[in-house]
C-alpha cells in the first residue's frame, strides 16, 4: 500500500527547518469504485467525497471496499502535538518518520517542586512538610512511548419486528424483491470517521408480510388466565364464577347484635364473576390487540463503532505508573497512518519503535462476523515523563511528572494522613 503525505515534496521541504512540523498521512489502495479525481497524489479527501465514492459503485451500495480506496478523516481525539518527518525511502515508502525531534520539556529544581506543592495541597490529608522541605535527590527523563490502533467498523445484523395489523396496503415481495442487509444505501446515516459509536435502525424495503398471530390462532382473544387457568390450549368454560370474599358465599353480612345484611359486593348472591374477564372465559390477545393477524418487518440494525487497541512502552523507570495516566496524558504524535488497513510505521533512526508499532499492529482488536472494517488508524506518541527522586535522611520517595500538560502522579506519598479515606471524600464532592 503506498503512503502519500498531503502536502507535496516542495511543500514539506520548506518547512524542515522547524522543530515540530505537521504531516497527516493517508493511505490508499487501488479500487475500481474510486472516481478518478481523487486518487491524484498529494490531494486531501474530505468526509463527503468519501461518501460520495459510493455513487460510482455499480449496485448503488456499500461494496466490501469502498473505503479502502477513499480514506479520509476529522482530526484525531487526541490532544497531541505532532512531529512526522519525511526520511529516505523503504519498501516503496515515500518516507520514513523521525524519532528525534519531539521537543524534550526542560524542568528545573524550582518547577519541580512547586508542582508537587500544587499537587499536595489539592489533597485533603496530605502534609506539605516533604514537598517544601525535603531534598530533590535526582530528576531524569524516562519518556514513555504510547501506540494506538483504531479500526472504525461498520457492523449490520437483522432482527424482526412485529405489530398488529390493522388492514390496508403493505409493503411485501410482491412490490419487489427484498434488499440484502448489505445492499441498503445508508449514506445519509454515515458519521464522522472513529465516532465511539453510532446506531441506527432502517425498515429494509419489500420485507413485510401479513400472518396469523400465534397466540391466538388468528381469533383475537385467549383463554382467560385466571378464571380457565390449567385448560388446554383451545379450551375454555365460560360464566367461572368465585366466590365473594366478604359475605363467603352467604350473600349477607352477619353483625355482633345477630342481624343480617345483603352483601353489597355481590347484592346477595354470593358469587362474583371473573374480574379479567367478566365471566366469558376469554380476554383480548395482547400480541395481535384482537386483531388476531400480525404484520412482520426485516428492520437493518446498523452499528458504526471504534474498536480501540493500546499499548504502552515505558522504561523500568516508569513502570509503577498505571497505562491510563499514560493514555490521558499530551504528548506529541510521531506518526499518524491512516489505511483501509494499517501495516507497522518505520521509523528511519530507531529499530525499536519500528517493532513497537508491529507488536500495535498485531495485536488489532478481532472484528465481529457481521461486521466490515472501513478504515484503521494507527498511531504513535512519545510522552515525556520525568521522574522526581525527594530524600530526607534514610527516607525517600519519586514522583512523576507526565506529559506537556505536566501531571503530577504520585503513589507513596510519605506524610498522609487519611487512613484510606481519601477515595471517600472524593466520592462525596461528586
Amino acid at each position: 500500500m503506498e503512503q502519500q503525505p498531503l502536502l507535496s515534496s516542495g511543500e514539506a521541504g520548506g518547512k524542515a527547518e522547524e522543530s515540530l512540523v505537521s504531516y497527516q498521512y493517508v493511505g490508499r489502495s487501488p479500487s475500481v469504485h474510486a472516481p478518478p479525481s481523487s486518487v491524484a497524489a498529494g490531494k486531501e479527501l474530505s468526509v463527503e467525497e468519501i461518501r460520495a465514492a459510493s455513487v460510482f459503485s455499480s449496485d448503488h451500495y456499500y461494496p466490501p471496499s469502498i473505503h479502502g480506496a477513499l480514506v479520509g478523516s476529522p482530526e484525531s481525539d487526541f490532544s497531541q502535538d505532532q512531529a512526522i518527518i519525511p526520511q529516505g525511502g523503504y519498501d516503496g515508502y515515500s518516507g520514513g518518520y523521525s524519532s528525534k525531534e519531539f521537543g524534550r520539556q526542560i524542568l528545573d529544581e524550582v518547577e519541580v517542586r512547586q508542582l508537587l506543592i500544587d499537587h499536595v495541597g489539592h489533597r485533603c490529608c496530605w502534609g506539605s512538610q516533604p514537598a517544601r522541605r525535603w531534598k530533590i535527590c535526582s530528576i531524569e527523563d524516562c519518556n514513555v512511548y504510547v501506540g494506538t490502533l483504531e479500526t472504525f467498523i461498520e457492523e449490520r445484523e437483522t432482527i424482526e419486528e412485529k405489530e398488529p395489523y390493522l388492514g390496508g396496503k403493505f409493503d411485501g415481495k410482491e412490490k419487489g424483491q427484498e434488499f440484502g442487509v448489505w445492499e441498503l444505501d445508508l449514506r445519509s446515516e454515515f458519521p464522522i470517521l472513529f465516532v465511539p459509536q453510532k446506531e441506527t435502525r432502517v425498515k429494509i424495503p419489500h420485507s413485510e408480510a401479513v400472518e396469523k398471530c400465534p397466540e391466538c390462532d388468528s381469533r383475537g382473544d385467549i383463554v382467560c388466565p385466571t378464571c380457565n387457568a390449567g385448560q388446554e390450549r383451545g379450551f375454555y368454560k365460560e360464566n367461572q364464577m368465585t366466590q365473594c370474599a366478604p359475605c363467603y358465599g352467604r350473600g349477607l353480612i352477619a353483625h355482633r347484635d345477630g342481624s343480617d345484611t345483603i352483601c353489597t359486593r355481590c347484592s346477595g348472591k354470593g358469587m362474583l364473576p371473573c374480574a379479567t374477564c367478566g365471566s366469558r372465559g376469554l380476554v383480548k390477545c395482547h400480541s395481535c390487540e384482537g386483531q388476531g393477524s400480525l404484520i412482520t418487518r426485516n428492520i437493518a440494525l446498523v452499528k458504526w463503532k471504534t474498536l480501540s487497541n493500546r499499548k504502552v512502552s515505558a522504561t523500568s523507570a516508569a513502570a509503577s505508573v498505571p497505562d491510563e495516566v499514560f493514555h490521558r496524558a499530551r504528548g506529541v504524535q510521531l506518526c499518524n497512518i491512516q489505511a483501509y488497513q494499517c501495516t507497522p510505521a518505520f521509523f528511519a533512526d530507531s529499530y525499536l519503535l519500528n517493532r513497537f508499532s508491529s507488536e500495535v499492529i498485531a495485536n488489532r482488536s478481532p472484528i465481529p462476523p457481521a461486521a466490515r472494517v472501513i478504515c484503521e488508524r494507527h498511531m504513535i506518541s512519545v510522552v515525556p515523563v520525568t521522574r522526581v527522586t525527594m530524600g530526607h535522611g534514610n527516607r525517600s520517595f519519586s514522583f512523576y511528572i507526565i506529559g506537556y500538560s505536566r501531571e503530577v502522579f504520585i503513589r507513596d506519598y510519605p506524610k498522609k494522613f487519611c487512613w484510606g479515606l481519601c477515595c471517600c471524600f472524593d466520592w462525596l464532592k461528586v
